[in-house]
């Protein structure tokens, strides 16, 4: 049985988080959280190789790429919008 939660141990002071591999069914929702929008398939496969590694950090990966991917897309809507406005 894989664990769905990230563990923290700690070492001395310092945190250290240890890594919780995805399941088939964290890779299909992972691949449909990036197919919201159009993505490379580079990045999705990046995402996948992730995932096979830390689950946490796949997730965070698609999260930053779509939120950048989103940021851009509305300067162009907010940039193409002035433009017309002038």
């Amino acid at each position: 049985m894989q664990l769905n939660l990230e563990k923290t141990q700690q070492i001395g002071s310092q945190p250290l988080e240890t890594s919780v591999l995805a399941t088939d069914n964290d890779l299909v929702a992972l691949a449909e959280k990036l197919s919201e929008l159009e993505v490379p398939l580079k990045v999705l496969l990046q995402a996948l190789a992730i995932a096979a590694y830390d689950k946490a950090a796949a997730y965070r990966y698609a999260d930053n790429y779509l939120n950048n991917l989103k940021k851009q897309e509305q300067l162009l809507l907010e940039s193409s919008s002035n433009l017309r406005d002038s």
